[in-house]
């Protein structure tokens, strides 16, 4: 959709939400605000930017400064800013890792009273719970995720293959061999290369955890340097290496999303919220050629599972609250839902929040993928056991303070495998030594 008719459609619908009680009397009742919000650069929050004029309107007294940050860059700015009470920003864009540490240090305002046009009840209940301490929410989302697998099924039919509906990485390899076509550019499988405890590890701390692994023992000792993990990067180095794109080491989310949806992907394991990118005919050259599978399986079943939401947030530095306040509600809302439904369309809301979106019959049109969606994020257990007892919680990151460096230090250890200066061996050894001096360092083991 060109810019001109996007605000034109975003006009038309000013009324609408005008009267969608969400204002909260905001509307001459503030002096002019500046409201400076730092987030992500996913398609939802560019969409978002692209559709707060409509909020603006309704809320002439208000105004949005926009940072709009790759997401490596935005988490350091972000922890940065709120670990100093530097103040920089209004609204925070963080995920459910954050809120409970974050809320736990009070470095951030709670959201109490909400009204009950919001329906927070609407809200997936562990969704929820992932940005509640102490009974309190601390953000609200706007999206949210679990895993899956997309695949071509053009690539799979051709090949003669099946996808079935729980597959094993042994599969998954199978597969990856038979569909890459290296002179027509397709790799037989994408994933992320890029380091970052968010990047690369969220996907690799599944395949560890499929393969019996998991980060710490029950002493807190780092268990990278064993027999899981070299199996898991081992897989992962050897299968990008072989079906993967170039430059892999690169590719995050949003790079392997451009890749698939310009048809350089036969399979590609990552976020659900992924999938109303690739089934939009206006963003995607292979909407109708995708399907999708649950995530690959390995030798251990059954242990935690991905769940991640991108939250909106206020910083207690924030002298803004109440502007602040009004603009998450309205932009985590239903009404604005149905604005990006009427923009956009359906198949394009921000996913994985509200039941009454996965109720909507024109959005089960439009998204086929929708109920394993629902299933998988309300199936999401990320407190549930690893093979072996750990001391922590979390599906595809560890929730205590210290995994944002440690994540990211073996995130880049991990990638130097696939870029080709580290060896399997001499990776795992070196991330093994480096977090046990980090965990030292922070007085592990220690009471949580």
């Amino acid at each position: 959709m060109s810019s001109r008719k996007r605000l034109a459609a975003v006009s038309a619908l000013v009324p609408m939400l005008g009267g969608a009680g969400l204002c909260l009397g905001a509307s001459g009742a503030l002096a002019d605000t500046t409201l400076t919000i730092a987030t992500v650069n996913n398609t939802q929050m560019i969409e978002m930017q692209k559709l707060s004029p409509q909020f603006e309107q309704s809320h002439p007294g208000i105004h949005l400064k926009w940072v709009v940050l790759e997401e490596n860059v935005l988490r350091q700015r972000v922890t940065t800013d709120i670990a100093t009470h530097g103040g920089q920003f209004d609204i925070l864009t963080i995920g459910n890792y954050e809120v409970p540490i974050w809320a736990k240090q009070n470095w951030l305002t709670p959201f109490e009273n909400l009204p009950s046009s919001y329906d927070v009840d609407d809200v997936l209940k562990p969704v929820r719970e992932g940005i509640s301490y102490k009974g309190k929410l601390y953000a609200l989302p706007f999206y949210a995720e679990s895993v899956m697998t997309l695949y071509r099924k053009d690539l799979f039919q051709k090949a003669g293959l099946t996808m079935p509906d729980h597959p094993t990485y042994t599969q998954i390899r199978e597969y990856a061999d038979k569909i890459t076509d290296k002179s027509a550019g397709i790799a037989g499988i994408c994933l992320r290369g890029k380091p970052g405890w968010g990047e690369n590890m969220a996907y690799f701390t599944t395949l560890v955890t499929a393969n019996g692994g998991q980060w710490f023992d029950e002493s807190w000792k780092p268990t990278i340097n064993t027999p899981a993990w070299h199996q898991a990067l081992t897989y992962y180095d050897d299968i990008l290496k072989k079906d993967g794109p170039p430059g892999a080491a690169s590719n995050g989310f949003n790079e392997n999303l451009a890749l698939f949806t310009s048809g350089h992907c036969g399979m590609w394991i990552d976020a659900t919220s992924a999938a109303g990118t690739v089934f939009d005919k206006a963003q995607s050259q292979v909407s109708d050629k995708s399907g999708v599978t649950a995530v690959p399986t390995g030798s251990f079943t059954g242990g935690p599972t991905w769940l991640w939401s991108w939250n909106l947030a206020i910083p207690a530095s924030s002298k803004q609250v109440d502007a602040a306040k009004q603009f998450i509600t309205w932009a985590t809302s239903k009404e604005y839902v149905q604005l990006v439904a009427k923009t956009d369309g359906w198949v394009n809301i921000p996913p994985g929040t509200r039941t009454s979106s996965y109720e909507s019959a024109e959005y089960k049109q439009a998204a086929p993928f929708s109920p394993m969606v629902l299933e998988a994020i309300n199936n999401a257990n990320p407190l549930a056991q690893t093979k072996n007892p750990r001391p922590y919680t979390g599906a595809q990151f560890v929730s205590i303070p210290e995994f944002q460096a440690i994540g990211t230090n073996v995130g880049q250890t991990v990638a130097a495998t696939l870029a080709g200066s580290m060896s399997v061996d001499q990776a795992l050894s070196s991330a093994q030594a480096a977090t046990a001096r980090t965990m030292r360092q922070a007085g592990y083991p220690k009471k949580q």
